[in-house]
């Protein structure tokens, strides 16, 4: 059984041996999502299916249940789950006092393997009034809503005719500089001065845009030298970087300091790090954690409960866990790299169940390849000093291994056809600014209204 279907829960459904396990997922979201392009489908630079893979897809093999998992009995080796679908009608069979399971969105599974690869939440560190009136970049429906947001500061500030109304509007403040808040800073960016530009020609001076952190510089994981150049790249491109900075508290439309400082916003991006989500909140208690709520495993990636005790046939990878000792970064390559490993040494347990996985695999061993950021205007920072103290570039050309690393990593050949069409279509006639609202006509009418 594999709770996720991130890059370690997809790459495992897809690759572990059918013949030899019954693969069974749960995941409240029925597709993968390739998450280092996320930022750009925001801002329209491409479409959200190009950056989706339907689980259903690699069902053929694989037991699929679109649903939340609540808790894990690791004594009776069961899960219990909350189905995640929409609410439809009850169904009933030929008895009108019994319904069937469409009404029940209950479900308990057994396993013999567990896989834990959850993933995390954003972080909001107790900041009050983050949750109500920030916006998160972690799925699909994150970037939506903010392309909706961001469109809708524009229409607004054009009817409006009060200039300190417009400043306010067009404010657009991204919490965090790490490589998300970067990207979609730079995304969005692009966005006002290539396509907003064109279609608000008269509020681009009320536009501003601005990076918060309360690190002392941006980008801080990667090559200092790096740092100093995205930095340097956006004052040029006039994005505000404002560094040692600590937000207090979000308030509707305005986000206050620690300092006392105001900052009236139209769009507010939280991007400050990861956190647990509630399934490895309800494992308080049953696993042993690191002081970042992460779940700890062994070398192997077993997971430890409380007294540092293997768990038998229990596995955790990903951003939603850790190796003791041994913190490993929350980033997709790090998934990858465990849920290849973790395939290729289940795959050999099965033929060879006399033995124990210890004397099937080495531990694992995390290969840093790298960090890629993307700055704006065809421009990125390539850090692979992991790998050789020199590899490291900046500029146009870190920007074309940029986008064909990624365009090499997506996952099917249909998005890898797709992604470079969209680039193409972009190039040559400009983002989509389709807003997607949700419009609700019917309820309108019922309220007495009428369209325009």
């Amino acid at each position: 059984m594999i709770l996720g279907s991130g890059w370690g829960g997809f790459k495992l459904l897809r690759d572990m041996n059918k013949d030899a396990y019954q693969v069974v997922t749960v995941s409240p979201r029925n597709h993968f999502l390739f998450t280092p392009l996320l930022a750009s489908t925001s801002v329209g630079t491409l479409e959200f299916r190009c950056i989706t893979e339907p689980v259903r897809g690699y069902i053929r093999d694989v037991e699929y249940h679109q649903a939340w998992c609540d808790t894990i009995d690791f004594d009776q080796s069961k899960v219990d789950c909350t189905l995640n679908l929409s609410t439809v009608p009850a169904v009933y069979v030929s008895d009108p006092t019994k319904k069937t399971l469409a009404d029940n969105s209950k479900l308990h599974l057994d396993y013999d393997h567990l896989i834990i690869t959850v993933g995390s939440y954003s972080n909001t560190f107790h900041i009050p009034g983050v949750k109500e009136h920030a916006f998160f970049l972690k799925e699909v429906s994150d970037a939506r809503k903010i392309r909706s947001r961001v469109l809708d500061c524009f229409e607004r500030a054009e009817m409006s005719r009060s200039d300190e109304e417009r400043n306010a509007l067009l404010h657009f403040a991204v919490v965090g500089g790490g490589p998300t808040g970067v990207e979609f800073s730079s995304e969005l960016h692009d966005f006002i001065r290539e396509d907003c530009s064109r279609l608000f020609p008269e509020l681009m001076n009320h536009v501003t845009l601005a990076v918060y952190d309360v690190a002392p510089t941006i980008l801080a994981s990667f090559d200092k030298s790096l740092a100093k150049y995205c930095m340097n790249r956006f004052k040029r491109s006039g994005i505000e970087v404002c560094t040692d900075t600590v937000v207090d508290k979000v308030e509707d439309g305005r986000m206050i300091l620690k300092n006392g400082k105001i900052i009236p916003f139209g769009c507010l991006v939280w991007s400050t790090g990861l956190t647990e989500n509630p399934l490895t909140e309800a494992l308080e208690g049953k696993v042993m954690k690191s002081k970042n709520k992460r779940i700890l495993t062994d070398p192997y990636l077993r997971v430890l409960d409380t007294e540092g005790k293997i768990i038998p046939n229990v596995y955790a990878l990903g951003d939603c866990a850790t190796i003791k000792d041994h913190e490993l970064p929350q980033t997709a390559q790090v998934a990858n790299q465990q849920a290849i490993y973790l395939r290729k040494a289940l795959n050999k347990l099965a033929k060879q169940p006399e033995k124990s996985l210890t004397d099937v695999t080495a531990p694992f061993s995390f290969k840093n390849l790298g960090s890629m950021a993307y700055i704006g205007n065809w421009e990125a920072v390539v850090d692979m000093t992991k790998i050789n103290e020199n590899a490291k570039e900046s500029g146009k050309l870190a920007w074309v291994f940029w986008r064909s690393s990624y365009l090499t990593m997506s996952v099917s050949a249909r998005n890898k056809m797709v992604i470079p069409m969209y680039w193409f279509l972009t190039w040559i006639f400009g983002r989509d600014v389709s807003s997607f609202q949700e419009y609700d006509r019917r309820k309108r009418l019922m309220n007495g209204e009428r369209d325009a």
